[in-house]
C-alpha cells in the first residue's frame, strides 16, 4: 500500500473509532451509573429503613447484600455468551428492564424473607450486564484502545458514588411523602426513584445501541469496513497465538488465577462500600447529610485513578503493574483505616486511598483476558471472572464484614481481613506475568 493510501486508511479508521467512542460509551456509562446505584443504594437506605423495619440489623443487612451476588453468579456466564453469540443490544435491554422493576419493588418489603428474595432477584436481573458490556466493547475497540474505553465505562462506578449519595440521602431522610396519590416513606422512594429509570433506559438501549460495526448506519461504509477489518485482523492474530475453546479457557490456569484476583479485590471493595455509611455513623455520629458529603471524596479519587490508569496503560502497553500497584495502595489504606478512628480527616484520607485503589486497577485488569483469549473463549472467561469475583465480594466479603462486626463489636477485624484480600490480589497479578510492557513500546 502506498504511503498516501495508508495514511488515508488510517484516517478513516481513526474517524470510525472516535465516532464509536462518542456514540456508544455515554449510553453504556449512564446505564452503569444507574446499575451501580441500584446495587448499592441499600447501604444508605438502611440507615432509615431500620426505623420502620426493626429486624434489619447488620447481620441481616450483610446477608441480604450478599444474596444479591448469588443471584448475579447464576446467570453471569450464560448472559455473557448471549452477548457474544446473539445480541448485546437485546440482552442488555432485557437486563435493565428486569432489574429496574425488581429494584423498585424493594420499596415494599416487610419481612427478612421478602428482603432476601428481592435482593436475590435483583442479582438475577442484573446478571450479565457488566461482563456483557466488556465483551461488547471488544466488538468495537482494538486492544490498543481497549483500556481507555474500559476506563471510560468503569468510571461510572465512582461517578455513581459521587452522584448517588446526595440524591439517595435526601430521599431517605424525608418522611412520608405523597406523589401522584402514592404515599411512601423516604427509604421507599429511594428504590422507586432509582429503579424505574433503569427500566426506561432499557428501552433506550434497545433503540440506540448497535451490536457490531457492520450494522452501524451512523458510520460511513468505508468506516465500517476499516473498523471491521482492524478487529478481524486482531482476532485472527490472537487466535493464531492462543487457539482455545470455551471449555479450555474456563479451566485455563491463567483464567482461574484471574478469577481469584477479582474474587479477592472485589471482596475488599464491596466489603467496605456496603458498610461505609454505617462505619461513619458509628465512629463519628454523623448526620445523613454529613455522611453523604464525606462519601463524595473517595470516589472522586477513584475517577481520577481510573482515567489515569486507563490512559497510561494504553499509552505504555503495560497492564500488570498498572493493575497491581493500586491494589497494594488499597491494602495500606485498609490497614491505616482501622487505626484512624477518632481522627475524621485521617479516616476520610484512608477511605480515599482504599476506594481509589479498588477502583483504579480495573481498566488495566480487564484488559488482561483479551491478551490471550478471543471471541467465545474470551466472553465465557470474562463472565467466569466477573461472576466468581462478585460472588467473593458480595456473597462472601460483605456478609463476612457484617458477621465480624456483629461478633466483635468493631469494624477493625473486618478491615484487616479485607486488606489481606487486596494484598493477595495484587501479588497474584505481579506473579502471573500477564500484561508486561511490550518490548517494542
Amino acid at each position: 500500500m502506498r504511503e498516501g493510501e495508508r495514511a488515508s486508511s488510517e484516517g478513516v479508521l481513526e474517524r470510525a473509532k472516535k465516532k464509536a467512542l462518542r456514540r456508544l460509551l455515554p449510553l453504556c456509562f449512564l446505564c452503569y451509573v444507574v446499575a451501580y446505584v441500584d446495587r448499592t443504594n441499600v447501604s444508605l437506605a438502611k440507615l432509615t429503613m431500620a426505623r420502620d423495619l426493626p429486624w434489619l440489623d447488620d447481620a441481616v443487612f450483610g446477608t441480604a447484600s450478599g444474596i444479591f451476588f448469588w443471584g448475579y453468579f447464576l446467570l453471569e456466564i450464560p448472559g455473557t455468551l448471549l452477548v457474544e453469540r446473539w445480541s448485546a443490544r437485546k440482552w442488555i435491554s432485557r437486563i435493565m428492564i428486569t432489574w429496574g422493576l425488581v429494584a423498585a419493588a424493594t420499596a415494599f418489603v416487610e419481612t427478612p424473607g421478602q428482603f432476601y428474595a428481592l435482593r436475590f432477584a435483583l442479582g438475577l436481573g442484573e446478571a450479565g450486564f457488566f461482563p456483557g458490556v466488556l465483551v461488547y466493547l471488544t466488538h468495537w475497540f482494538t486492544a490498543r484502545e481497549r483500556a481507555r474505553a474500559i476506563s471510560l465505562f468503569l468510571v461510572a462506578t465512582p461517578i455513581a458514588q459521587l452522584v448517588g449519595p446526595k440524591i439517595t440521602g435526601a430521599l431517605a431522610a424525608r418522611g412520608a411523602t405523597t406523589v401522584l396519590g402514592v404515599t411512601l416513606q423516604g427509604w421507599q422512594w429511594v428504590y422507586v426513584a432509582w429503579g424505574l429509570p433503569a427500566t426506561l433506559l432499557g428501552l433506550v438501549v434497545l433503540a440506540l445501541l448497535t451490536d457490531r460495526p457492520r450494522l452501524a448506519r451512523w458510520l460511513a461504509p468505508e468506516e465500517r469496513e476499516a473498523l471491521e477489518a482492524a478487529l478481524d485482523a486482531e482476532r485472527a492474530a490472537t487466535r493464531a497465538r492462543h487457539r482455545m475453546t470455551l471449555a479450555e479457557a474456563l479451566r485455563h490456569p491463567k483464567v482461574l488465577l484471574l478469577v481469584l484476583v477479582f474474587f479477592c479485590s472485589v471482596s475488599g471493595g464491596y466489603g467496605l462500600e456496603f458498610f461505609l455509611p454505617s462505619l461513619l455513623a458509628a465512629w463519628y455520629g454523623l448526620k445523613m447529610s454529613d455522611i453523604t458529603t464525606y462519601m463524595l471524596i473517595p470516589p472522586a479519587v477513584g475517577v481520577l485513578g481510573q482515567l489515569f490508569v486507563g490512559w497510561r496503560s494504553d499509552r505504555t502497553g503495560e497492564r500488570r503493574l498498572h493493575a497491581a500497584i493500586p491494589l497494594y495502595l488499597a491494602t495500606l489504606g485498609f490497614l491505616a483505616l482501622g487505626q484512624s478512628r477518632g481522627h475524621l480527616a485521617l479516616t476520610i484520607a484512608c477511605l480515599a486511598l482504599t476506594i481509589g485503589g479498588t477502583k483504579s486497577y480495573m481498566p488495566a485488569f480487564w484488559a488482561l483476558p483479551s491478551l490471550f483469549l478471543t471471541e467465545t473463549a474470551a466472553a465465557g472467561s470474562i463472565g467466569l471472572i466477573n461472576s466468581f469475583g462478585n460472588l467473593g465480594g458480595g456473597g462472601i466479603g460483605t456478609p463476612l464484614m457484617g458477621y465480624l462486626k456483629a461478633h466483635t463489636g468493631s469494624y477493625v477485624t473486618g478491615l484487616v481481613v479485607l486488606a489481606g484480600a487486596t494484598f493477595t490480589a495484587a501479588t497474584i497479578i505481579v506473579l502471573l506475568g500477564l500484561g508486561r510492557r511490550p518490548r517494542d513500546a
